[in-house]
């Protein structure tokens, strides 16, 4: 079988999305019946220097530079190249060139599905109808796979699951990093951590209630600081919310940080905490339990999923003040330990669902 994949961003990308697609790559690859992958990134690599590619994989990064490139790197190939048994389109946005591509080659459609990206109906009116009549579907999240069928209607008639996977071993419990808690003056508190996207367009994270209700935290917990990993054009109103509700010295911004610091990121906190909306899974949730960290997550999205629907962590709804506020000191109480079960999300289970779902392909 070879697969042509367009993505929007994989190797060398940064998001929770460059990290899914990252992991596709690469279990595609794994599959015993797979002798390659082409794969053609929408968007440039956010690291110099990408990490190694897997055995199979051909990354075309000529296709990176705007819509116009990205449309003729895909045409050249087609000069050359059309011999490709299953297209995987890597967002709802890139269907009417996966449909292009399927026209080309004869290859059924594979549409990846993540989250807000699919909730509702696009701008793009051809993308919609193409949605509809798409061969099959892979969802990162029951969530995602509801609100996706409530617009487009039966017509999708294979819609199959696919949630993150996690690389336990590149995790994993141990000491709050010294050289950390000085930059972000922590030493001795306790501390709560959110990391995701400070962006404007996407204020459903759920830093505006963990800010709300940080002074009555505060109250019960004298030592305890905020720790806000991430970066985007919502940072400065966030600060000036911070120092409105008078917490401004307990809520440490500390921008975006390198994959490498991830860890010993998530290791500093004592309760990894984002009661948000619009999660389409939510995959900082199984990075901070590789680490053992105790987390909430919110019952209004994907997140609940990431928890196995609170058996590997708590849920809140994010919309209730005081029950946040119970969650958040019901997880503080907790140890920090990786939760049993959190192998659920293995590779080796991603690998073995994606298998099942792409069976039947040459």
């Amino acid at each position: 079988m070879r697969v042509l994949a367009l993505v929007t961003e994989a190797f060398g990308g940064f998001g929770g999305i460059s990290v899914y697609n990252r992991d596709l790559l690469t279990a595609l690859c794994a599959l015993p019946h797979c002798t390659e992958v082409v794969a053609l990134p929408r968007l440039r690599p956010a690291e110099p220097e990408p990490e190694p590619l897997p055995p199979r994989l051909s990354y075309v990064t000529e296709s990176v530079g705007g819509k116009a490139r990205y449309v003729m790197a895909l045409l050249r190939r087609f000069v050359s190249d059309r011999a490709f048994d299953l297209i995987v389109c890597g967002h709802i946005n890139l269907l009417p060139l996966a449909y292009l591509a399927r026209r080309m080659t004869g290859a059924p459609v594979l549409l990846m599905i993540y989250g807000i990206d699919a909730w509702q109906p696009t701008a793009s009116g051809l993308s919609n109808r193409l949605a509809r009549r798409v061969d099959r579907v892979v969802s990162i999240s029951d969530h995602t796979r509801r609100r996706f069928l409530n617009w487009t209607g039966s017509q999708v008639r294979h819609v199959y699951l696919l949630p993150n996977a996690i690389h336990a071993e590149r995790y994993g419990t141990g000491p709050k990093e010294p050289a950390l808690l000085r930059r972000y003056r922590l030493d001795g508190r306790t501390v709560l951590l959110t990391l995701g996207r400070l962006d404007a367009a996407e204020r459903y994270k759920g830093i505006d209630e963990m800010l709300e209700v940080l002074p009555a935290l505060a109250g019960e917990i004298p030592g305890l600081a905020y720790l806000v990993v991430g970066d985007g054009d919502d940072r400065l109103r966030l600060q000036q919310k911070a120092q409105a509700l008078g917490v401004s010295d307990r809520v440490v911004f500390a921008g975006r940080i390198e994959e490498g610091e991830k860890a010993d990121h998530y290791r500093l906190a004592d309760a990894f905490v984002m009661p948000g909306r619009g999660e389409g899974f939510g995959f900082v949730f199984l990075e901070a339990m590789a680490c053992g960290v105790p987390v909430v997550a919110s019952t209004l999205d994907g997140s609940r999923e990431a928890v196995r629907d609170g058996a590997l962590g708590l849920l809140v709804d994010p919309d209730d003040r005081d029950a946040l506020r119970n969650a958040i000191t019901q997880a503080l109480r907790r140890p920090k330990a990786i939760p049993p079960g959190l192998d659920y999300f293995s590779f080796e289970r991603f690998t073995a669902r994606l298998s099942e779902i792409v069976s039947g392909y040459p």
